[in-house]
């Protein structure tokens, strides 16, 4: 276990913070604020140089290259999530993988099992549709036809919290807002495919899964025309108690839009996972008499099959490179869970972070944690502190694992789009962040001279979705070899 270092206000811990600021304004003297091009790219986006830090410094040390604002506590929106991936590769390994387990409780013969089957889940990020269908077909191989009793779901592995999905930003049913749970099952979504017909005039609709307790209509026209904003001309109404719910689309969309989705959290968690299990057992021939309940795996269960979830570092490149809160969520929770050996619980896992922080000599007295996701308007981080930690990564013996779960500038993930046709392409690993008031990004330049760069920049401003060219041209100044003034 790792142990937790106490945090109480001294007279000499003032002393110390005090000390550590003026080291830090004494290695940032010859740092240079903004470059000029940085600078007139927010003067166009109408952004302060108030509400923007960064920080650039070569990965062998020395002092930093620029140094704005860096001591300035910001939201750093997604790139948080470096923070939990970086933690997750050292305290967990690279090769950690997540389980999810089935028991039975009761007698089994014939093919039938007089109890209940019983689903365990340890907060897998990614137990998707795939793999749960591989689960249950694993059962159906050893036998298992017919239930006579219950579903139920052992949710234990993380700790029962309220959770309010329309908290963030009043979008319920948007997949990023789904909640953590030990038993997350393929994002708690259902993808609707429109798959247009030009000839016949209609939009056929689709709903993956189609889990029971979700009733669904569709009546929606091919039409012709460019397609610009394909969701423009279809109502879609979404109704849910949580225990059951109705999706219905009407109107039209551009038959030249080829195939289109739409994804929606319609049912709560435990009604999800249970009306998947029984359409996907029924489809594969099974028979469940019972419903659903929540409880725990009882000491005589006889455990049948197990998924197991792909590693660590496979997950944290889903994390980074397409910021995936939800499975940043999960990532976070299991931090605690594992490492406490206790229920997974927010506070217990910013603990983990903070001492292994602490055995690294890294002091973050600025850092506020709420869920490890980014996806927050409570988490904070300076622009210098998260740059130490990226220089720290790269001296760890899971840096290969973490900078590959980053996106390569113009290739992939939130970067594929973005500096194209520059010099810069292929040659950043950048991790970027994304809220209505919050425009960030961390990683490592490769400079034109072959030198390593940790770049940073936290823009915290109404008008922070038009500083990306400002972001943009901070990781051309450093690709180029940051010239100063």
């Amino acid at each position: 276990m790792i142990p937790m270092p106490p945090f109480p206000f001294t007279p000499l811990r003032f002393i110390l913070r005090a000390l550590l600021f003026f080291a830090f304004a004494v290695n940032t003297a010859g740092a240079q604020s903004l470059p000029p091009s940085v600078e007139q790219a927010l003067k166009r986006a109408q952004i302060p140089l108030s509400a923007v830090a960064a920080y650039v410094q070569d990965v062998d040390g020395g002092r930093p290259q620029v140094a704005h604002n860096a001591a300035q506590a910001m939201n750093p929106a997604s790139t948080m999530k470096l923070l939990t991936t970086y933690a997750a590769l050292e305290l967990l390994g690279p090769t950690y993988t997540w389980k999810t387990e089935t028991y039975a409780a009761g007698r089994l013969e014939g093919g039938v099992l007089h109890g209940n089957l019983i689903l365990k889940g340890y907060g897998d990020p990614k137990l998707t549709m795939e793999n749960f269908w591989l689960l249950l077909r694993r059962l159906r191989a050893l036998g298992l036809r017919e239930i006579r009793g219950e579903l139920v779901l052992d949710r234990s592995y993380f700790e029962p919290a309220e959770y309010d999905p329309a908290k963030f930003d009043a979008e319920p049913l948007r997949p990023y807002n789904v909640g953590p749970d030990a038993l997350l099952l393929n994002f708690k979504a259902v993808r609707f495919q429109f798959v247009p017909d030009a000839d016949r005039k209609i939009v056929t609709v689709i709903p993956e899964p189609r889990p029971a307790g979700l009733e669904f209509a569709a009546a929606v026209r091919a039409t012709d025309g460019a397609c610009d904003d394909w969701r423009a001309g279809i109502k879609a109404d979404f109704q849910s108690n949580g225990g059951s719910a109705r999706a219905s689309f009407s109107g039209s969309m551009p038959a030249s839009c080829g195939e289109r989705y739409w994804n929606a959290s319609l049912l709560a968690q435990p009604y999800y996972v249970y009306g998947v299990f029984r359409q996907l057992w029924e489809e594969l021939g099974g028979t469940l008499s019972g419903g659903w309940k929540d409880g725990a795996v009882p000491a005589d269960a006889k455990l049948l099959a197990t998924s197991e979830s792909a590693s660590n570092a496979e997950l944290a490149r889903d994390i980074n490179k397409f910021s995936n809160n939800v499975m940043a969520r999960q990532l976070y929770l299991t931090l605690g869970a594992e490492v406490l050996k206790q229920p997974g619980r927010s506070d217990r896992s910013a603990r983990v972070v903070r001492s292994w922080l602490a055995e690294k000599k890294l002091d973050f007295p600025e850092l506020i944690l709420e869920n490890g996701s980014g996806l927050s308007r409570q988490e904070r981080i300076s622009a210098e502190h998260m740059g130490r930690l990226l220089l720290e990564a790269w001296h760890s013996a899971v840096m290969p694992e973490l900078m590959s779960s980053l996106s390569l500038v113009a290739y992939d993930g939130t970067m594929r789009r973005r500096l194209r046709f520059e010099s810069i392409a292929g040659q950043a690993h950048i991790k970027t962040g994304s809220l209505a008031d919050a425009r960030t990004l961390a990683g490592y330049v490769l400079d034109q001279r072959g030198r390593r760069r940790v770049v940073v920049m936290f823009i915290n401003h109404a008008n922070a979705t038009a500083g990306q060219p400002a972001q943009d041209a901070l990781l051309e100044w450093a690709y180029k070899g940051g010239e100063r003034r």
